[in-house]
């Protein structure tokens, strides 16, 4: 694949590994760099060969928000015609697992980005919040609405309302985070992580995914029953026979993806 200017690329065995490249700007979120994510993310999600993706940003900011250089003369009706969300729409419907390598500035824009995530490893120095209050508006790429479900109320009208940042371990307290570790290794630590999923049988890796994030949607009977029928369904993959097997004769498994 060729990288977008603001996007570097490299594949790792099963992994897809995505950079986010604005560093001069924190590595803010304009309506290309999220256009070209969505493009690799769907190429990623479509190729038999990778198993999970590896988005990271920089040590010094994850993306510190949307490009308001996009958006500051902007009016609603042009908000609407650029129909900006489309993209994000995209990158929630991977399927495959998505593991965020995130250390310093995730806000805004970025914040939203970092909870489309699945495994989110976080340095200790990160600094997560929703600031759009600040400049005159609120977030729109699901940040009052993912937040909530991860924090809470109390917690989302402080970060929402006031524009309060949390720190890493804040955000590990709160249960918007997966792994806080020490800055020098917010990107092995998030690799490692990702090298891990790679080794596990790929099909159950996206039923087990999608059922998850249906938990955050549906109410707890429906959630139930669309996670017995994901369950059922993996019985009639071939990773299902090899894994048990595997475990009966006690060896490693051979995962192949059906």
């Amino acid at each position: 694949m060729t990288d977008a200017p603001h996007l570097l690329t490299e594949v790792d065995g099963p992994i897809a590994i995505i950079r986010i490249n604005r560093p001069k700007v924190l590595n803010a979120l304009n309506l290309d760099l999220m256009k070209d994510l969505a493009d690799l993310m769907e190429q990623y999600d479509a190729d038999d060969s990778i198993v999970v993706m590896l988005l990271a940003g920089g040590e010094r900011a994850w993306a510190a928000g949307a490009d308001i250089g996009d958006m500051a003369t902007a009016s609603a009706q042009d908000m609407r015609d650029r129909d900006q969300f489309a993209q994000w729409e995209r990158i929630k419907a991977v399927r495959k697992p998505i593991v965020a390598a995130v250390s310093g500035f995730a806000l805004g824009g970025g914040c939203e980005l970092m909870m489309h995530c699945d495994i989110i490893v976080c340095s200790d120095t990160a600094k997560i919040g929703q600031p759009e209050i600040n400049i005159g508006v609120m977030p729109g790429a699901g940040g009052t609405q993912r937040l909530t479900r991860a924090v809470g109320k109390a917690i989302a009208m402080d970060v929402v309302l006031g524009g309060r940042f949390l720190s890493a371990a804040e955000a590990m307290q709160h249960g918007l985070v997966s792994r806080v570790v020490p800055r020098e290794h917010w990107y092995t630590e998030a690799l490692a992580v990702a090298r891990k999923l790679a080794t596990m049988p790929p099909v159950a890796l996206r039923a087990a995914k999608a059922s998850v994030l249906n938990a955050e949607e549906d109410h707890l009977s429906g959630g139930l029953v669309e996670e017995r029928r994901l369950f059922m369904d993996l019985f009639d993959t071939e990773d299902q026979k090899e894994g048990m097997a595997a475990f009966m004769e006690k060896r490693r498994p051979n995962f192949k993806g059906c």
